[in-house]
C-alpha cells in the first residue's frame, strides 16, 4: 500500500464510485478504500437478512417473505432520467457495458388527495383528470411552447428572454392555475420546493424538456429507468471499470485516517499501520466528520408488500411525488416502488419507500400521507438519518467531500453534486455529449 496516488477515494457510495470512475478514465492513478466489507456505504443494497439485522436487530426474517438473497433493497433508492445527466456520465465512462437497465412503469403525482399520472406532453395534458376543460387548453398551449422551445432559435422564444423572465411570469403569461403549476414544477421539472418560481424560467423549461425527451426514449409510462438488481450494481460496475484503468479497490480497511502536511494539505491516508501517499482525497462525510456540518435529516419508511401501489395502473415500478403544498410541508414527499420485475424482490413481492426532509422526530406521523397511498403492507421499517455538507475549503486542504443523499427518489441532485466536485478536483467539465443509445441494453 506504500505507494503514491493522484487521488485516494474513501467510501464506495454512489457519488464516490462515479467520481472514482471519472477520474480513472481521465488517466489519474486512483486508490479506492472503504472501511466496510461491502460496497455502497450509505447507498448500499441489502438482502432480507441484512435488512432485518439493520432495522430489527436479529437475522430471522419471517419465512413467508421468501428467500433472503432474492431481495436487493437499495437504501438510497433513486430512479434515473432516461436522457438525464447520470445516464450520460455512465455512458461517458463506458460503465454501461456492465449494467442492464429497464424502464420504470409509472410516474405519478399526488393532488387533492388522489394519485394521478403526470401528463408530460400536450396530448397527455388534454386527457389528464388533473385539470378542467379550459385549464387543459391553457396547459396544452404551454406544453407546446416548451416542446418547441430551442435556446439557440429566437423564433421559438415568443419574445421572452428566459434567462431573465422568472418561472412565475412565464406561467402567468399562459394563465395556469396554482394546481397546474404545482404538478409542473414538482412532478415534471422535479423542483424540491417553490423557490424556482422566482428564478429564471430557462432552468424549468429545460427540465420539462428533459422529462418529455426521456419519456419518449423508451415509449414507456415514465421517463425513468432503473438497473436490474437495483443500484447496488453501480458501485460494483465502477469497481470493475476502475480496475480496467489500473485503479485499486480495497474493502474492509479500518480507520482510514487522513494525514496532512505542515501546511494542512492532505498528503496520504493511513490504515492498519500503512500509509498510502496522495495529492487529493475524495470522500463521503463520515470519513472527515470535523470538516462537515449537519444540513438536516431525512425521514424514510421501507415497506415490503405483496401488491403494486393502488391507483398506479398496476405499475410494477413507480414514482409518486407529493408536492409540499398538497401536504402543508416545507418540502416534497416521495414514494418509490420497485419489484420482482427489476429483480429486487422475489416473485410477487414489491418494495416501497416513502421519504421526505424530516421536520420532526416522528417519521411514522410525518410520512403518513405517503404511507396511506401504499395499501396493505407485509412489513414496514422506519428510519431517520442526518444529512451533512462540507464546510472545508478544498483549495486549502485538497479534501473533496460529498454532500449526504437527500430525500428525492430521482438522481438529478445527486449527479449535480458529483459533476460540481469533479470540476473542483480537476478544473475540467465532464463532456456529456454522448450517444445515448449506448444505455438501452435492457429496454425490452
Amino acid at each position: 500500500m506504500d505507494e503514491e496516488y493522484d487521488v485516494i477515494v474513501l467510501g464506495t457510495g454512489l457519488k464516490e464510485c462515479i467520481l472514482s470512475g471519472l477520474l480513472s478514465v481521465d488517466g489519474l492513478k486512483v486508490l479506492h478504500m472503504d472501511r466496510n466489507d461491502y460496497y455502497g456505504g450509505e447507498s448500499t443494497s441489502l438482502n432480507l437478512i441484512q435488512l432485518w439485522k439493520k432495522f430489527r436487530g436479529n437475522d430471522k426474517p419471517p419465512a413467508h417473505l421468501g428467500s433472503s438473497r432474492d431481495y436487493n433493497v437499495d437504501m438510497i433508492p433513486k430512479f434515473m432520467m432516461a436522457n438525464g445527466t447520470l445516464v450520460r456520465v455512465l455512458i461517458h465512462t463506458d460503465v454501461t457495458k456492465y449494467l442492464y437497465f429497464k424502464a420504470v412503469d409509472g410516474s405519478f403525482v399526488f393532488n387533492k388527495g388522489k394519485v394521478h399520472k403526470v401528463p408530460a406532453t400536450d396530448m397527455e395534458a388534454l386527457k389528464s383528470p388533473l385539470m378542467g376543460i379550459f385549464e387543459k387548453r391553457r396547459a396544452r398551449k404551454f406544453f407546446l411552447y416548451v416542446q418547441a422551445y430551442d435556446e439557440k432559435d429566437p423564433r421559438t422564444h415568443e419574445g421572452m428572454d428566459l434567462t431573465r423572465v422568472t418561472t412565475r411570469d412565464l406561467i402567468a403569461k399562459y394563465g395556469l392555475d396554482d394546481n397546474t403549476v404545482d404538478f409542473i414544477g414538482h412532478a415534471l421539472a422535479l423542483h424540491r420546493d417553490d423557490r424556482y418560481l422566482n428564478e429564471p424560467a430557462l432552468d424549468t423549461v429545460k427540465r420539462m424538456k428533459l422529462y418529455a425527451e426521456s419519456l419518449a426514449r423508451f415509449q414507456g409510462g415514465s421517463p425513468y429507468i432503473y438497473p436490474l438488481y437495483g443500484l447496488g450494481e453501480l458501485p460494483q460496475a465502477f469497481a470493475r471499470l476502475s480496475a480496467v484503468y489500473g485503479g485499486t479497490y480495497m474493502l474492509n480497511k479500518p480507520e482510514c485516517k487522513v494525514e496532512y502536511d505542515d501546511e494542512g494539505k492532505v498528503c496520504g491516508v493511513t490504515s492498519e499501520g500503512e500509509t498510502a501517499r496522495c495529492k487529493k482525497v475524495v470522500c463521503d462525510p463520515s470519513y472527515l466528520p470535523n470538516k462537515v456540518r449537519k444540513l438536516g435529516k431525512v425521514a424514510r419508511a421501507i415497506a415490503i408488500m405483496s401488491h403494486p401501489i393502488p391507483n398506479t395502473n398496476d405499475s410494477h415500478s413507480v414514482q409518486i411525488i407529493l408536492p409540499q403544498k398538497q401536504l402543508g410541508h416545507k418540502s416534497d414527499m416521495y414514494v418509490f416502488c420497485c419489484s420482482y420485475s427489476h429483480n429486487v424482490a422475489p416473485k410477487g413481492k414489491f418494495i416501497a419507500f416513502v421519504s421526505t426532509e424530516a421536520e420532526t422526530d416522528h417519521p411514522e406521523t410525518e410520512l403518513k400521507p405517503g404511507i396511506d397511498l401504499l395499501g396493505s403492507v407485509d412489513e414496514i421499517f422506519y428510519d431517520i438519518y442526518d444529512r451533512y455538507e462540507p464546510v472545508n475549503e478544498p483549495s486549502l486542504d485538497n479534501c473533496f467531500i460529498s454532500t449526504s443523499y437527500d430525500a428525492t427518489t430521482h438522481f438529478e441532485s445527486t449527479v449535480a453534486d458529483v459533476l460540481n466536485m469533479y470540476t473542483m478536483i480537476t478544473g475540467k467539465v465532464v463532456d456529456l455529449s454522448v450517444d445515448l443509445s449506448a444505455a438501452s441494453a435492457a429496454e425490452e
